[in-house]
């Protein structure tokens, strides 16, 4: 099966969420990459875009190319280091939003602790692996659930930063991310037309500075 048409969305001003002599905090669309792909047709990506306003800004951490939200940046060398540092050390808070297939049926919040791994055969795809996976932790919280329609809204919390973790997790979870064209079901893949995931919150200390850095960002869904 060919891989599909890389579409991103339209150039446009971008939210700059927090911008200091050493970091950015943007909201980058759903759709777009963080850095560039292989191949000219994959160049346009939430990196390029920033760098056509802050030319020396570097990648920090990604986002997958279907979730919307915000994404750090640095403004030098040193920045970028300490900020990754940051991430590597679980000292950034992070929190998402997703819509998820089916109406909640466990604990109203609790925790996902699933080891995670590459499925090589079927990259990008990850798997569960209780054997050989990484620690792989997810805190949740039901927001809303809908019997009805049979769409729970959750509020998701990494501790770790595995790919695809919250992707993973939640299908495990039994409620697929709605939108989803890795995981879960055909029927939730077909409840949305993109990925229902947002990061729409994260907060740290200003590695120059010390000082708290918070930004949020509502969910477009």
């Amino acid at each position: 099966m060919p891989a599909p048409v890389y579409r991103p969305p339209p150039q446009g001003e971008l939210p700059f969420l927090h911008v200091s002599g050493t970091l950015l905090v943007v909201d980058k669309p759903a759709g777009l990459l963080t850095v560039p792909g292989r191949g000219a047709d994959k160049a346009d990506c939430l990196l390029a875009r920033v760098q056509s306003r802050f030319p020396e800004a570097m990648i920090v951490h990604r986002l997958d190319m279907s979730t919307s939200g915000l994404v750090v940046l640095a403004r030098n060398p040193a920045a970028q280091r300490a900020l990754s540092m940051l991430f590597q050390e679980r000292r950034v808070t992070k929190r998402y939003e997703a819509l998820v297939d089916g109406a909640w049926a466990g604990a109203a919040a609790g925790a996902i602790d699933l080891p995670l791994i590459a499925d090589w055969p079927n990259r990008p795809r990850q798997k569960i692996d209780h054997a050989v996976g990484k620690p792989c932790l997810t805190r949740y919280r039901v927001m809303d659930s809908d019997a009805v329609r049979g769409i729970s809204r959750v509020e998701l919390a990494p501790v770790t930063g595995r790919s695809h973790q919250l992707r993973v997790h939640m299908e495990a979870a039994g409620h697929p991310i709605l939108g989803d064209a890795l995981y879960g079901t055909a029927a939730s893949r077909a409840k949305a037309e993109r990925l229902m995931l947002h990061a729409c919150f994260i907060e740290f200390a200003d590695p120059a500075t010390g000082e708290t850095v918070r930004a949020a960002s509502a969910a477009p869904f």
